[in-house]
């Protein structure tokens, strides 16, 4: 008996161990290795080709002093997340409300919102980008035709107005998952606060500020770190979109270490694996300093029921 438990055991953990294999072999490959890869290069200058050249620490003198482009890029990036964050989770948080309230047409609501999140953002930014065209796109065509504008407005011809169009895409294309996130957590909220409120002569709004708000907070830490996080790592949207333009204004962090490796749509500059893990490891750095920072401030939120 103890010597056929045992085996059963042993065949238990086996099983266990084939399932999470693949998964194990995937994050060694894709996720440590490149870590390891990229550590191995931040010291030295090297382009893939010829012999690399040790340069000790001056490539992350170089990104934190003399490297510009990617001051402006992290600005660009801090941006889209802030904005973001101001714009989505208002919205996402008022369509759940509503949705969870039963309203008319709710089912059919609570599938439209969610659509655009099923699209890749390759294709989604290239719709948008055709839609917004300065010279055939038909919201062009219609701000004209309603007397909005004299002529076609070149919406990716400064850096604001792209990187708003960015913002623009960016929320659309997000902002169904977090209402469904926000949606959950109003499902969990007991219908008998809502009644006791009611009873006491709390109106709708209040009912809203004081107890829905609060109650929502553990699943709004979450949902608030996953947001910024996500946007401080966007990339495919702003390739398809704007790929830097005009004049490399409407770069994020990621895509200018991205250029740096694989010289995507920069032919004129010279892939700099080194000095690219360099700024990687730096990345890397910010996205932890920010997860922890907003961590630590919003340790209270994960308390309140």
């Amino acid at each position: 008996m103890i010597r056929t438990r045992k085996a059963d055991l042993a065949g238990g953990h086996l099983q266990e161990f084939f399932m999470i294999l693949p998964m194990f072999i995937g994050f060694i490959t894709f996720t440590i290795y490149p870590i390891l890869w990229a550590l191995r290069w931040v010291f030295y200058d090297y382009s893939g080709f010829g012999a690399p050249y040790f340069v000790g620490l001056d490539n992350f003198a170089r990104a934190i002093f003399r490297d510009k482009e990617f001051w402006r890029s992290l600005v660009n990036t801090f941006y889209l997340a802030f904005m973001k964050l101001l714009i989505e989770m208002p919205l996402a948080i008022i369509l759940a409300f509503f949705v969870n309230n039963k309203v008319r047409g709710s089912s059919f609501l609570r599938i439209v919102y969610f659509l655009p999140t099923i699209f890749s953002m390759a294709v989604v930014g290239l719709i948008f980008t055709i839609l917004f065209s300065a010279y055939n796109g038909i919201v062009n065509m219609v701000l004209v035709a309603a007397g909005f504008f004299k002529q076609n407005f070149n919406f990716f011809g400064s850096r604001w107005s792209a990187l708003n169009l960015v913002l623009l895409v960016s929320t659309w294309s997000t902002f169904g998952i977090n209402m469904i996130y926000f949606l959950m957590g109003l499902q969990n909220i007991p219908n008998e606060l809502y009644e006791c409120a009611t009873l006491d002569g709390a109106s709708g709004p209040r009912q809203f500020f004081f107890i829905t708000i609060p109650l929502l907070a553990p699943v709004m830490q979450i949902v608030f770190m996953l947001s910024v996080l996500g946007t401080m790592r966007i990339t495919d949207v702003i390739l398809v979109m704007t790929n830097g333009q005009p004049g490399g204004t409407t770069e994020v962090a990621m895509t200018h270490i991205l250029k740096l490796f694989f010289s995507f749509g920069a032919g004129s500059v010279r892939r700099q694996y080194g000095y690219g893990s360099a700024l990687a490891i730096v990345m890397g750095v910010i996205l932890a300093v920010v997860t922890i920072i907003y961590l630590k401030n919003s340790k209270r939120m994960k308390n309140i029921y």
